[in-house]
């Protein structure tokens, strides 16, 4: 008969505690949702559902264009992700793999953007887009965001160690060109890698606020973040909408999340074994 040993309760026993922290805001967020502003301010708190989640999110619904501005927000977020896969790897594989002048000054100053709050760059980014006639459309969001520093040095430093030098060199051998060895040797070992950065990628277009704000002047063209921050009237908050709101709003995101995680997990597994 096989025993658990103590020191494998005891780390189950830490993840459980540990996804109970994680997941209660969740819980919480779900349970505000359901009950009314009043009974979110009632004390003691209330810990479980009541009966308004449906005309809490029909409020929702019925103050702001809620399924246009997730549209948007959807055609942002994956083409934003997808040209960062695409840029961010290619970079990265270039920085990890190839010697050429200037690559390390060049990868310096790219971590060096690292220091820069993204607050200081609106100015000069509305003016470039402003330049470009792009104010008030989404290709204001997206263009921007196309490749970041972040993704760059995250797949450089996995595919420092994931690429083989061997197999690169067999590649050239056998007469493959730069793109092809990229798509055929670099992108099949960067799997766990690009898993992770799309969710990060997608997560952060989907929650961003700031630069949707202040570069989409269209009201046509307002993203998920900006219409919720509508529901906060200036003399009436009701805190019960938004939460509702809010819950609906993350919905795309435990998708993607759980999509990307499977993903992530069973490249990372694959590796392992075949290591």
């Amino acid at each position: 008969m096989n025993r658990t040993k103590p020191g494998t309760l005891l780390t189950y026993g830490a993840l459980v505690i540990g996804a109970l922290i994680t997941l209660f805001p969740y819980y919480q967020l779900a349970v505000m949702a359901s009950n009314t502003t009043a009974d979110i301010y009632s004390s003691p708190p209330r810990f479980w559902f009541g009966g308004h989640l449906f005309e809490n999110v029909g409020e929702v619904f019925a103050k702001v264009d809620f399924f246009g501005s997730v549209l948007n927000t959807l055609v942002v977020a994956i083409a934003t992700t997808v040209l960062v896969l695409f840029f961010d790897s290619l970079a990265a594989f270039t920085f990890a793999k190839y010697d050429f002048p200037g690559g390390n000054v060049l990868f310096a100053v790219l971590l060096a953007t690292f220091v820069v709050p993204t607050q200081l760059a609106a100015i000069p980014q509305f003016d470039l887009m402003a330049k470009f006639g792009l104010v008030g459309s989404l290709n204001a969001l997206i263009i921007p965001a196309a490749a970041n520093a972040f993704g760059i040095f995250w797949m450089r430093q996995y595919a420092r160690g994931a690429i083989s030098d061997e197999v690169l060199e067999a590649a050239r051998v056998d007469g493959a060109s730069f793109f092809r060895t990229y798509l055929s040797v670099g992108l099949p070992v960067l799997r766990p890698a690009l898993a992770f950065l799309g969710i990060f990628t997608f997560v952060n277009a989907w929650n961003d606020y700031l630069w949707p704000l202040v570069v989409l002047i269209d009201s046509n063209n307002t993203t998920l973040q900006v219409a919720l921050s509508q529901l906060n009237g200036l003399y009436m908050q009701d805190y019960a909408v938004v939460m509702a709101g809010t819950l609906v709003a993350i919905v795309p995101l435990v998708i993607v999340f759980l999509i990307g995680a499977r993903h992530f997990i069973s490249n990372i597994s694959a590796g392992a074994v075949k290591g």
